[in-house]
């Protein structure tokens, strides 16, 4: 999947209100973070788009934005110069992180049903009782 220069110049034009906003609110140091935070889970949606459909998903991406909101109103931040390397790299973290909740988290609710061949020998029993 290739990004656009028109999609690229969307995201520059759009975060301008979001910078415009902070600087409003006379916090401008939290601008930085709440863009890469948006952009990472901007990112980690778009990855796992094929589980939209699932409710699960929008749950646990709701969790995600409001652990990163408390996270972003409890750390002090700078208004200076701060490296891109850094920002990108808290972000692949960030990244990685989440997208391994996501995985960890579908495969706990997507288990496949309890066959004879998968379940502990208590669960095959419970299974094979309520077999009709």
């Amino acid at each position: 999947m290739r990004f656009h220069w028109r999609g690229l110049l969307c995201v520059i034009v759009g975060s301008m209100p979001i910078i415009w906003l902070f600087d409003q609110f006379e916090r401008f140091d939290l601008a930085r973070p709440a863009l890469v935070s948006m952009a990472v889970l901007g990112f980690v949606i778009a990855v796992e788009w094929k589980l939209r459909g699932r409710a699960w998903f929008w749950i646990t991406m709701t969790l995600f934005v409001v652990l990163h909101l408390l996270l972003i109103l409890s750390v002090t931040w700078t208004t200076g110069w701060v490296p891109s390397a850094v920002s990108a790299g808290i972000g692949a973290v960030d990244l990685y992180v989440m997208l391994a909740i996501v995985c960890v988290v579908e495969k706990f609710v997507e288990r496949p049903p309890i066959s004879e061949g998968s379940a502990p020998r208590i669960l095959k029993d419970c299974v094979r009782d309520r077999e009709v």
